[in-house]
């Protein structure tokens, strides 16, 4: 180290100093400590925004890793089928294909869900790699649709350039599936946001949001010049930033310590991420008011719910009207005030001109155009209940969290036009009940003084795949969200089908023509009797089959089931899907036991079905977001009855509609070709099926108190309204008749005697009916000829007591000597089993029983053979 002398006259280097010059220009002391005090300061200062820096930062990693926000389920109808030359616009088309999350197609191809472009009169759709279609089986490709005013005119398929009579629209989106907040939010892409939305946005909120980083020092200096001239609070300072960094990150709480977080929070974001992801993130995030029980979060979500529309499809003055809510979502709610709603809207308008966003006259333009919203539905919607089936069938599949985070896509069975007139009839049907309700309790009747409103259910499925296509499980999902599709009840009479389906299946020498005896009758429970009687009272005496179950006869139907068993009635159900609560006791035949409404309706499909159940169910699909399927639920049909046999039902129920208890859906003015039954217990029912669409319809109280009302006047009136408006619905639009199987004759018989009518026989005398081939009686003439010796295959002659041939009944007749008379009585006999006549088996007239020889015998017709499927095993 260098030292310099102090006074020894010696040369010092150039350009050194003496020490006593050096030590007099040393800083003074207070400034060495001044400096390190700040520096300690600044030390400490860094530390604490490197410390505050990486503990936000984790918290803005954490909450921006992944889903920043719940991407919660979306449920989704069924694809809707549209007709070349039906009545339909392209708006109307434009407007499903928007719900869809389709998009207008830039001339980039489609991308996402699909894409639509508008080329003169028509309309190309392409569905995209996330359609449903790309990976249903249900394949939809690329098509041109052509209208003329009103009119689909044409649908042509632009693969090969073919015509199609029908094609299929993507699913619309029904909702999202919400979790305990009870918020919903439609998640947007910042290229899904219109340059409207964008510009309402930054017009009204954060003008200078692309030249800040952040913080916005002038806004602040304004809002508190503003607030200070009013001596309130009167404008916010906050940038756009800094909202989304109070709404992702903070409480609401007014606090400094808290403005200053937000400030921190808001540098991070801008820092760390693009403006374009910060309005994106903004625009999903930001609260915009209340709708029913729902917050409604984003506007994604506040397009649907305020105008029906996905928020590419937004207008320049919805967009202003959302953005002006952004301030004060319930001051601004537009249903409840609708004129401080249009003012903020055109305040929005003013501040876009003046932003140089819109010019004056589109401003203008925007102001005097009315708000534009779709109808409000103060209710919760009807699809509400199937929702909730939805949601309760998908969490025995998924957890509450993936169905909440994964953003799975629900592809479901709802086909929404069948649910608004399922909706509409349901309401419509109602009308009537409450008449009759009020006429109850103008009378006093014990019904009548039940002060509650009687509930209903109604429910429609596709018989072929078992696709629930509506659902109504009440009379408003607000008053109450118990869905009485699922409660269980006692569906009556609209049982007893199964009861002759389970007969004419395990015992062929039963046919319709069949007669079964109508009388006070006690069965015998062993501790107890059974004495069953009609709604009405009276008994008819000797009826058919038919007769029976047409005028849903209460004593032949216990009296049919005790002939084939009672198990096998409660087996046959069980195939039908029933539930296993069904005892094999005689008053199952009445329906005695209980059964949901979609027990019934699943139970009802083997009938439109040619004999094959399948299980209702509201769930096709779901995939993930990138269209890959993660679980299905395909159909799986059961043969349950053969489908010559299925063919008799269908018969037996078309003949309930037209002329048996069920006449109420014609004098209604339903036309198209139909069956079903109606039944009473303490509530009432009505199931009923046209070819392609099946509906079971239920009313009663929710306490089980009777409804003295029978199925033809409660529930029919539902079931009839609805099906009257799906005519009107493609494809139900057009009349279809009930398909006959091979195997199936038709036979003429005697009015007065229901025996085979002679070929030259009046025809205002006869009526027809429908046999399996080899058990139609024989014509009379045929069983004298039998019965004179007729040469059998095997060369030996039929005695007098044989049966003949064909298998029918042949009850002896006094005649003259050698040649005695033999007549058909339509359920085969033979001599194997004798004993005296039962009622159910009188088969004859009144006039011809005193000359009847009380000896019958049961055989099998030679020519009938079912299928062991189509007779469950019963002892």
């Amino acid at each position: 180290m260098s030292s310099y002398p102090i006074n020894t006259g010696a040369i010092l280097p150039r350009g050194a100093k003496p020490f006593s010059v050096w030590a007099r220009s040393r800083p003074p002391r207070w400034l060495i400590i001044l400096l390190g005090a700040e520096l300690l300061v600044a030390v400490i200062v860094a530390g604490f925004f490197i410390h505050f820096y990486l503990q936000f930062s984790q918290i803005v990693n954490a909450r921006l890793t992944g889903n920043v926000f719940d991407n919660p389920a979306v449920i989704l109808a069924a694809p809707t089928e549209v007709q070349a030359g039906g009545r339909l616009t392209r708006s109307e088309v434009m407007v499903h294909l928007r719900n869809a999350s389709y998009i207008e197609d830039a001339g980039q191809g489609s991308t996402g869900v699909g894409s639509y472009k508008i080329t003169g009169n028509d309309l190309e759709i392409t569905p995209g790699p996330e359609s449903f279609f790309s990976n249903s089986e249900m394949v939809q490709g690329p098509a041109r649709l052509e209208f003329k005013g009103d009119r689909l005119t044409s649908i042509t398929a632009l693969a090969d350039m073919t015509p199609l009579k029908t094609y299929l629209l993507e699913p619309e989106e029904i909702t999202t599936l919400f979790g305990a907040r009870r918020a919903k939010r439609r998640l947007v892409h910042f290229q899904d946001l219109p340059k409207v939305v964008v510009d309402a946005i930054l017009a009204i909120e954060d003008h200078r949001f692309y030249s800040h980083h952040g913080i916005d020092c002038l806004r602040i200096l304004a809002a508190a010049r503003a607030d200070f001239l009013s001596n309130q609070r009167v404008q916010g300072g906050s940038t756009l930033t800094m909202q989304l960094a109070r709404n992702l990150f903070l409480t609401p709480e007014r606090t400094i310590r808290r403005k200053i977080t937000e400030i921190c929070f808001a540098l991070l974001l801008e820092w760390r991420l693009p403006k374009n992801k910060i309005l994106e993130l903004y625009a999903n995030q930001v609260y915009l008011g209340q709708r029913n029980s729902f917050s409604i979060y984003g506007f994604g979500e506040a397009s649907a719910a305020y105008f029906n529309k996905d928020v590419s499809a937004l207008t320049l003055p919805e967009a202003a009207l959302l953005a002006g809510m952004i301030c004060g979502p319930n001051l601004y709610l537009p249903y409840q005030n609708t004129d401080q709603a249009a003012e903020r809207r055109n305040l929005v308008l003013r501040r876009m001109v003046q932003a140089g966003f819109i010019s004056d006259a589109e401003a203008e333009q925007a102001s005097n155009a009315p708000l534009g919203l779709t109808q409000q539905n103060t209710e919760a919607p009807q699809e509400a209940y199937f929702v909730d089936m939805v949601r309760s069938q998908l969490l025995a599949q998924f957890s509450e969290d993936d169905l909440q985070t994964r953003g799975y896509r629900i592809y479901t069975t709802l086909n929404l036009d069948l649910q608004r007139a399922a909706s509409e009839g349901a309401r419509a049907g109602m009308i009537e009940v409450d008449r009759e309700v009020k006429q109850q309790r103008k009378r006093g009747t014990p019904s009548g003084m039940n002060v509650a409103r009687p509930q209903l259910a109604l429910v429609a499925l596709d018989p072929h795949t078992g696709d629930v296509k509506a659902l109504v499980g009440g009379r408003s999902y607000a008053e109450s969200q118990l869905d009485h599709i699922l409660a269980r009840r006692q569906p009556g009479s609209s049982f007893k089908p199964f009861v002759y389906a389970a007969a004419l299946a395990a015992d062929p020498s039963i046919t319709l023509a069949t007669i079964l005896n109508d009388s006070p009758t006690q069965f015998d429970l062993g501790d107890r009797s059974y004495a069953p009687k009609d709604y009405h009272g009276g008994f008819r005496g000797s009826v058919t089959v038919r007769q029976a179950l047409t005028y849903s006869l209460n004593v032949p139907s216990v009296l049919l089931a005790q002939r084939v068993g009672y198990g096998t009635v409660r087996n046959f159900a069980l195939e039908a899907g029933f539930n296993q609560r069904i005892n094999a006791t005689p008053s199952i035949a009445l329906g005695s036991y209980v059964a949901t409404p979609l027990e019934v309706a699943g139970a009802y499909t083997i009938f439109p079905n040619n004999g094959e159940y399948v299980a209702p169910r509201c769930i096709v699909a779901v995939t993930e977001t990138s269209g890959k399927t993660v679980w299905d639920n395909p159909v799986s049909p059961r043969r349950v009855l053969d489908p010559r046999v299925n063919y008799l039902m269908v018969s037996l129920l078309q003949g309930v509609i037209s002329r048996g208890t069920g006449a109420g859906v014609r004098a209604r003015g339903f036309r198209f070709p139909a069956a079903g039954k109606t039944g009473t217990s303490r509530d009432g029912w009505f199931a009923g099926f046209t070819p392609n669409l099946l509906a079971v319809a239920w009313v009663g109280y929710d306490d089980d108190h009777d409804l003295n009302l029978i199925g033809a006047h409660s529930a029919l009136p539902l079931w009839t309204e609805f099906m009257k408006r799906t005519t009107e619905i493609p494809p139900y639009n057009t009349p279809q008749p009930f398909a006959q199987p091979e195997g199936i004759v038709t036979v003429a018989l005697d009015n007065a005697t229901n025996m085979v009518a002679p070929a030259d026989s009046d025809p205002e005398t006869t009526h027809t009916e429908v046999f399996i081939d080899g058990s139609e009686p024989v014509k009379p003439q045929d069983v004298t000829e039998v019965a004179q010796g007729t040469q059998m295959p095997d060369g030996e002659q039929l005695k007098s007591d044989d049966p003949n041939s064909n298998g029918g009944d042949i009850i002896l007749i006094d005649g003259s000597p050698g040649h005695p008379v033999y007549i058909n009585t339509g359920a085969p006999i033979s001599r194997q089993q004798s004993h005296a006549l039962t009622p159910l088996e009188s088969t004859l007239p009144a006039s011809l029983t005193g000359q009847v020889e009380a000896v019958a015998a049961v055989a099998t017709p030679n020519k009938l053979e079912l299928s062991d499927k189509s007779a469950p095993d019963h002892k």
